[in-house]
């Protein structure tokens, strides 16, 4: 029960700090933004005017797949979902053992 209440702690720490750093990441996306687009409009660089636009949809395609790898990835395969897949895979290995055993048996009566 001990064990149970501190891995639920746990995994709740690491979510809250996960969705920090995603908000994090927004709000330095939008700042970085803000930054490029003032800086392109009030400073002469010689270079396209839409040069900003290419560094903020790499920025915002970043900003993505941690959203995605937060909300999506993490939410789903979580311990349960490790421990789940563990155990299944532990299951289909017994059976093969258990199959590989009775195969030897009837090999050694006949």
């Amino acid at each position: 029960m001990e064990k149970e209440l501190h891995e639920q702690y746990e995994y709740a720490r690491n979510r809250i700090k996960q969705k920090k750093r995603l908000y994090y990441h927004f709000v330095f996306l939008m700042l970085f933004t803000i930054f490029l687009i003032a800086a392109t409009y009030f400073f002469d660089t010689g270079f396209n005017i839409h040069w900003c636009i290419w560094g903020i949809t790499l920025w915002l395609f970043f900003f993505v797949l941690h959203f995605i790898k937060v909300f999506i990835t993490d939410r789903f395969m979580n311990k349960n979902w490790e421990r789940d897949q563990i155990d299944r895979l532990v299951a289909l290995q017994q059976k093969k053992i258990e199959q590989l055993k009775s195969k030897i048996e009837e090999n050694n009566s006949k």
